[in-house]
């Protein structure tokens, strides 16, 4: 069995993944109105996504993208009252054994410490299951939050790239961040 399909069954065998306080789990249409609620906010998805501007969106959105191709895409729900308040993914590249993790916050919960709980149990996904080697993720220069989380994680920031991309018609600059398997390992013993 090459690479890929090994790393495409270790992640259906891990659709269900929990933490103290989240389950992480595929995304249904069922999550359209709680997704609306923070993918329609303009501060929420300032530097992270287009912001949508009606529930049919979202419901594209998901189906398009959650649910066409699910694996490694996770919605968080919260242990108490089930509401889905986020998304985390983690996109690996077979070849390099690397992955990428991207995540998105109800700014309603920013500051609890959920996104890097979360974000632990993706990074425990990929180093101990998937046996990836480096897992990076990148974030607006303007973002110093989404760097906080990395940083909380254990991630070092490893490049800073200016006007890297266009963002919303313009040049932005991104930081990199990433984390080792041998230093994920050393954290984690």
């Amino acid at each position: 069995m090459d690479s890929k399909v090994q790393l495409q069954l270790k992640f259906a065998e891990n659709t269900r993944l929990e933490t103290e306080r989240l389950i992480l789990r595929p995304l249904t249409l069922a999550d359209a109105a709680d997704m609306f609620e923070y993918a329609g906010d303009e501060e929420t998805t300032e530097y992270v996504f287009p912001q949508h501007q009606s529930l049919t969106e979202t419901q594209e959105t998901i189906a398009a993208v959650f649910m066409a191709e699910p694996l490694g895409k996770y919605a968080l729900e919260e242990k108490a009252g089930g509401k889905m308040i986020g998304t985390i993914d983690l996109r690996v590249n077979p070849t390099a054994m690397r992955g990428e993790i991207g995540y998105a916050l109800n700014k309603s919960r920013w500051g609890q410490g959920l996104m890097p709980e979360a974000a632990m149990a993706i990074l425990a996904l990929g180093f101990d299951e998937l046996k990836l080697v480096h897992i990076q993720a990148f974030h607006n220069l303007a973002n110093e939050k989404s760097g906080r989380v990395m940083q909380k994680i254990g991630m070092k920031k490893v490049a800073e790239l200016p006007l890297s991309r266009l963002w919303k018609g313009k040049p932005v600059g991104e930081a990199m961040y990433g984390i080792t398997s041998t230093d994920w390992h050393k954290r984690v013993m």
